[in-house]
């Protein structure tokens, strides 16, 4: 009966005060992981920072491709363009270029050995450097090269129309 008193006049039992403190504390426990989320902008920055590298490897992997496809197409043209010329030129002009070409290549072979002779050492490693980076990155070369005298050629085509 004395329970029923305590609980008819509004004041708690010891029982339902436990229950209420322990709702209050996990309503306190959710309350401070929710603002410990929104707080967490380490975590916040993290994840921006994945986002933008996954972009960027994206962004590379489309670049990737379209200047592997325009220097495809850039060679494959230029492969057409040759066999063209070389179709329509008569042989004895043919004949000719090949040997001014040997004599060229052997030229060449000479002036590169007389650079290298008398060429300083670090000048020589700079432009080995050069040549390396040059040979590394041909594709993106040629291929800007191409677009280059597509430019030019267009630009001087509307220079002759006006």
């Amino acid at each position: 009966m004395n329970d029923a008193s305590q609980h008819n006049t509004g004041t708690p039992t010891p029982e339902e005060l436990r229950e209420q403190v322990e709702r209050t504390r996990d309503k306190l426990g959710q309350t401070v992981e929710a603002l410990a989320a929104k707080a967490d902008l380490k975590g916040q920055a993290e994840d921006l920072k994945g986002q933008a590298k996954d972009k960027v490897a994206s962004a590379k992997e489309r670049a990737a491709g379209k200047a592997g496809t325009a220097s495809g197409r850039v060679r494959h043209l230029t492969e057409q363009a040759a066999q063209r010329v070389k179709e329509r030129t008569p042989d004895a002009v043919l004949e000719e270029t090949a040997r001014v070409t040997a004599q060229l290549r052997e030229r060449t072979v000479r002036a590169g050995q007389y650079a290298a002779v008398k060429t300083p050492d670090p000048l020589r490693e700079r432009a080995e450097r050069a040549a390396t980076a040059v040979r590394a990155n041909r594709a993106p070369l040629l291929a800007g090269s191409a677009l280059l005298v597509a430019f030019l050629l267009v630009r001087r085509s509307r220079g002759r129309n006006r």
